[in-house]
Parts: structure tokens; C-alpha cells; sequence
């Protein structure tokens, strides 16, 4: 994890899917933070990234009637983290 500015940090890891594994770096603004009800220090972070899917091996479509096809290659990974601290 790597700060880009106060707001925004980048996160690198791998990403896995179908038995293939690649690395992906998501960017994740910092949403604030506040104590939970158990008195834990909540962080929380959104962030997305874009990835084709092929690219992963996820290869299935199906022509449609009007010409086109039914699944997009790019796929949108949308995150929504909530983090504490470890003791």
C-alpha cells in the first residue's frame, strides 16, 4: 500500500481468478474515520479498477440477435473496505 496523496492510496496485489493469477493495482480514496461500537477505530476506503477479462482466461460470450455480443471483455472490480486496527 503506498500513500499517492493525503486522500488517495494504491494498493498491489495479486489477483486470482479461475486458477490465474496476475497482478493488479487498485487505487482507493479514504472515505474518514470513526469509532465502531465496540470502540474500534473504523477506516474506510472505495476503490475500483478495470480489467479484461480475457485476460484471465473467462473466454464465454454468445452472439445476439442484433449483431452484437452478450458479455463485454472489460470487467469493472468495485471495492468498499472497512479496516481496524490489530492489536
Amino acid at each position: 500500500m503506498e500513500p499517492l496523496d493525503e486522500e488517495t492510496y494504491r494498493v498491489t496485489g495479486d489477483l486470482t481468478i479461475r486458477g490465474v493469477t496476475k497482478p493488479v493495482s487498485v487505487d482507493f480514496e479514504f472515505l474518514g474515520a470513526a469509532t465502531d461500537p465496540w470502540g474500534n477505530l473504523r477506516l474506510g476506503f472505495e476503490g475500483s479498477v478495470t480489467v479484461n477479462r480475457k485476460d484471465w482466461g473467462v473466454n464465454w460470450n454468445t452472439t445476439l440477435d442484433s449483431g452484437g455480443v452478450l458479455v463485454g471483455e472489460k470487467v469493472t472490480l468495485e471495492f468498499e473496505l472497512s479496516a481496524t486496527r490489530n492489536a
